[in-house]
């Protein structure tokens, strides 16, 4: 693959990073409205909710039967279209319950099938890199949920339907997608379209077979934590703020929007960091920041020292996720893409988890003491983090082409 080949497809994927981050800031930070508009009650809507991680970690599970057949980058580009899709079908249904479920099912099939394909590629175009650059695709995606997060605050703001506030960016981001996708590269297959003496379909369900769970298990449990964190600031930075350190009512949304823009700057230079240092050194420190960050939350005595622990806990977590499925793609380098995919459920995992158990932490004990509770699990990465660094991390070696030229 040539060099210029290599950038597109670091650019276009990139791009797919972040029309992912604005749809789904798009949905998640609409909820109130979807509730309104579908009648959904309190009660109902945690049900609604759990089951779009749930379909997704099924749309993971097929995706690892998918690229046995076909690239990553084939199923990248059909998936976006039909996430863009689903997004604006829950904003054009006519207020049915049904019509809500149809399109929320849609989304959680093809954004699980889009979540691990798009990682899947990366660590693809990383391995032909040589150097870090899994990080850089992150950013891509939070800096996508910033603008999604704006975009929704504007809809929200001037009382737009949902429909007014969807049908403009699914028409810019959809035909940006589906052009961006012509870039795609899938490093791997390109470089060695022939594997010997056994076609492409039965060289990649024998590769698949060497995925021995018991070696991915730790980055599947460090997967599952990081998102328990990040859901519980997702999910209860404000209401922590506001109930228990008692701010306002506005300075509680302050949390979430810091903790957003430092995980954007932290993965912004993270590739930097784990280049100089080491992907294990980086997920340390990650873990370490990440873990007095819940700890300064717990024990803060005001709103102002609840907002700095939520800051720190942007820039620890921040770096994990990233390093997680890279780390993925370097235990298995001859099945990245079953590994990735296999990894990429934990998320899922994590994020149903995450919340439920915060809250009912904070009913029967108190939030200050849930608060705890994600900060032991975010730092037994610390136990893990060998995993993150094996023999088959020095690119250019062993398994992996050397590359003398820098491809930017």
């Amino acid at each position: 693959m040539t060099d210029a080949r290599l950038r597109h497809g670091r650019l276009s994927l990139a791009l797919s990073f972040f029309v992912q981050g604005v749809t789904f800031a798009l949905l998640v930070t609409r909820i109130p409205a979807i509730q309104d508009r579908y009648g959904i009650s309190d009660a109902l809507l945690p049900a609604f909710l759990a089951a779009v991680p749930i379909l997704a970690g099924v749309g993971s599970v097929v995706t690892e039967k998918l690229v046995a057949r076909v690239r990553p980058g084939v199923v990248l580009r059909w998936a976006q279209p039909v996430v863009l899709l689903a997004l604006l079908a829950v904003g054009a249904g006519g207020g049915e319950v049904w019509q809500l479920g149809v399109a929320l099912a849609a989304f959680g099939l093809s954004v699980g099938a889009l979540d691990a394909s798009m990682n899947m590629l990366g660590v693809s175009l990383q391995r032909a890199y040589g150097r870090s650059i899994m990080l850089g695709f992150h950013a891509a995606y939070s800096l996508g949920g910033i603008a999604g997060a704006s975009l929704a605050w504007v809809g929200a703001h001037w009382d737009l339907s949902l429909l007014v506030s969807y049908l403009p960016v699914v028409a810019v981001l959809l035909p940006t997608a589906l052009i961006g996708s012509r870039w795609y590269a899938d490093a791997e297959a390109e470089a060695d379209p022939d594997p010997g003496h056994l076609d492409r379909d039965q060289s990649r369900a024998a590769a698949s077979k060497s995925v021995a769970f018991k070696v991915l298990l730790p980055l599947c449990l460090v997967m599952a934590f990081a998102y328990i964190g990040d859901s519980t600031v997702s999910n209860w930075s404000a209401k922590y703020l506001q109930d228990v350190l008692g701010s306002s009512e506005e300075l509680a949304t302050v949390p979430y929007n810091a903790y957003m823009v430092t995980t954007l700057l932290g993965r912004a230079i993270g590739d930097l960091g784990v280049r100089r240092f080491g992907p294990v050194a980086v997920v340390r420190c990650g873990s370490l920041l990440a873990g007095a960050g819940f700890a300064v939350v717990a024990l803060a005595p005001g709103a102002w020292v609840g907002i700095l622990g939520f800051t720190m806990l942007g820039l620890g977590l921040c770096v994990i996720v990233p390093q997680t499925f890279a780390a993925a793609g370097r235990l298995f380098p001859a099945a990245s893409d079953t590994a990735v995919a296999r990894l990429n459920i934990f998320n899922y995992v994590g994020f149903l988890i995450g919340s439920p158990l915060v809250g009912a932490l904070g009913d029967v004990w108190s939030y200050r003491g849930a608060m705890l509770v994600p900060m032991v699990m975010v730092l037994v990465t610390l136990v893990y983090a060998r995993s993150f660094g094996t023999e088959q991390d020095r690119y250019g070696g062993g398994h992996e082409r050397p590359r003398t030229v820098d491809v930017g």
